[in-house]
């Protein structure tokens, strides 16, 4: 089992980072290999609507000059993908709608290349609007024929400051009962 989570906050090692972890160590407790990618300090553009990607059909997008493709590469080998984003004016950041809106146009018009994968959101909120992040998320996966894994509540955590997050005992306990879900249901997916 192979899972890779893209972390979209602009700040690294933040709130977003750490929930993501503690589902990634749940992951590999149950034998996953994981892998993060902060997106903090990339400079992915938002899709171009070139469709390029559609005449080529080479699942890659035309736009070569950020790690996008590198990123594509990576949920294609992956059995999971975990997308986590603050919540930025009660919706995703501009680095991760970036990273769902090209990724997900190269694979609908690729097969869905990524369907069938295990998909799960995660959002942090200093104190609304988590909610409409987390199903903004989820639509990335929904609409690619992906499979969604949920947890024991929302995967959604309270913080503002670096750090907060971990008292949230909770979101804490929602991540990792996701990484046990996660797993669980790559290891069902891989047996049929």
């Amino acid at each position: 089992m192979r899972v890779v989570a893209f972390c979209g906050s602009p700040r690294r090692d933040g709130n977003t980072v750490a929930m993501t972890k503690e589902a990634l160590a749940s992951l590999e407790g149950a034998g996953a290999r994981t892998e993060l990618i902060q997106l903090a300090g990339e400079r992915l553009r938002g899709c171009r609507a070139c469709y390029k990607c559609k005449e080529r059909k080479d699942r890659r997008c035309s736009m070569e000059d950020d790690q996008l493709n590198e990123h594509l590469a990576r949920m294609l080998q992956a059995d999971g993908i975990i997308l986590a984003s603050p919540t930025y004016f009660a919706d995703m950041t501009a680095e991760m709608k970036a990273l769902v809106d090209r990724s997900g146009m190269v694979a609908r018009v690729n097969g869905d290349m990524l369907r069938r994968k295990v998909g799960a959101a995660v959002t942090v909120a200093r104190r609304g609007g988590a909610i409409h992040t987390f199903d903004s998320l989820n639509h990335f996966f929904l609409i690619g024929q992906m499979i969604v894994v949920g947890s024991s509540y929302w995967n959604l955590g309270f913080g503002a400051n670096k750090g907060d997050v971990l008292e949230d005992e909770e979101a804490m306990g929602v991540m990792r009962t996701l990484g046990e879900n996660m797993a669980w249901a790559m290891e069902r997916l891989s047996a049929s």
